[in-house]
This record gives structure tokens, sequence and C-alpha cells, in this order.
């Protein structure tokens, strides 16, 4: 009878280092999955911003040679080159004022809204 005992804890034994090294091996395997989900979510958020940087940065190098060519005609009808520039700098004083006054909050949630879309798409 000891004998049968004996053969059975070992079982056991056998049965519990098994379930450890599945244990192990399930906590390896859901951290490696962790860690290719979130590269996933990465690289897809960098994808989606990467082109609206570029387009952005050709809306702010146009913006830039419009406002100076503005800057430059208007200078012209009011006789003082600088005054031109005044007067633009003047307008994107008060579109600031505007945007932040104004749009701040919304823009705020607009773009948080969008990155969690993105995160948990």
């Amino acid at each position: 009878m000891e004998e049968i005992k004996i053969y059975t804890m070992e079982n056991k034994n056998n049965l519990i280092e098994a379930l450890m090294e599945k244990v192990a091996d399930y906590g390896e395997t859901t951290l490696e999955l962790a860690k290719l989900k979130a590269i996933a979510k990465t690289s897809d958020i960098a994808s989606s911003i990467f082109p609206r940087a570029i387009v952005m940065l050709v809306f702010i190098s146009f913006m830039l040679f419009l406002s100076l060519g503005t800057a430059l005609w208007l200078g012209e009808i009011l006789h003082r080159i600088f005054y031109g520039f005044f007067v633009v700098a003047a307008f994107y004083g008060v579109v600031t004022l505007v945007l932040n006054l104004f749009f701040r909050k919304w823009l705020k949630n607009f773009y948080g809204d969008y990155l969690v879309k993105k995160m948990f798409k």
C-alpha cells in the first residue's frame, strides 16, 4: 500500500510541475502577445499620423508663402513694406486669439477622440 501512495505523490508532483510549466508558458505567451499588440497599435497610429504631418508641412509652406506675398502686396498698397507685415501679423494674432478662446477645448477633444479610436480599433 505504501508504494501506491508514493507513486501517487510522485505523480501529483509531476502534474504540479507540468502545470507550473504551462502557467509559465502561458504568461510568456500573454506577454509576447501584449507586446505584439502594442507594436501593431503604435505602427497603426504612426502610419496614420505621418501622412497627415506631411500634408500639414505642405500646408504650412503654402501659408508661409501666401503670407509673405500678402504682406509684400499690402506693403505696396500702404507705401511701406513693413506695414504689410504688421497687418499680416495682426491678422494671425487675431486668428490665434479666436482659436485659443473658442476652439481650444473642441480641438483637444477632437484629437483626443481620434487617438483613442485609433488605439481601440
